[in-house]
């Protein structure tokens, strides 16, 4: 009895490590140990989308990064094209928003209409509803780590725009972006 919740308890701690929410490649937790971002892009074969996998450790406990991450107040502060963001529709663990992002020279105003189902302060689902993106649909995750002090986020989604761009320039792009928002992400729950 005394073993088997042990072993019970071993497998929880081991579930709730910094890996739980996503399985990351090898040598990527050097990076995150040293605060830095972590992010893959790779091309769908048919070069319409484009999958993100991403990830960063942060010094805060997942409910004050829950927090920041689903406020629509912080929006703007997390992704800094974001020029409106609002809730359309909700429910019992999840809701319908939309983002506005303002656009430039290559890339035009974006509206992004999405519903995300809720798994408090472990995980985000999210997928398209309508808007400019073609496609777009993946999740956030979060892991408690030390103590419930550090968390790692994880993210990946599968993305696809209604905008004629190169596909290595939209890859550029989103390895450009990418990493500052999970730093801005990191920032605000920090409250910097």
């Amino acid at each position: 009895m005394i073993r088997a919740a042990a072993l019970s308890t071993l497998l929880l701690l081991f579930l709730a490590g910094p890996t739980a929410a996503s399985a990351l490649p090898e040598g990527v937790d050097r990076s995150l140990k040293a605060g830095l971002p972590w992010i893959s892009v790779t091309l769908d074969p048919d070069g319409e989308s484009a999958r993100i996998h991403a990830a960063i450790d942060i010094p805060a406990p997942a409910e004050r990064i829950w927090k920041a991450m689903t406020d629509c107040r912080f929006a703007a502060r997390l992704v800094t094209s974001v020029t409106r963001c609002r809730v359309l529709e909700q429910g019992a663990g999840w809701d319908i928003r939309e983002h506005v992002t303002r656009g430039n020279l290559f890339l035009p105003t974006l509206r992004n209409v999405f519903r995300s189902d809720y798994e408090p302060y472990r995980r985000i689902r999210f997928k398209r509803v309508d808007g400019d993106l073609k496609v777009m649909e993946g999740q956030w995750g979060l892991a408690a780590f030390n103590e419930g002090r550090w968390t790692r986020v994880t993210y990946e989604n599968r993305l696809s725009a209604k905008i004629l761009a190169p596909p290595m320039a939209v890859r550029a792009g989103l390895r450009k972006d990418t990493p500052k928002v999970l730093v801005n992400l990191r920032d605000v729950a920090a409250g910097e």
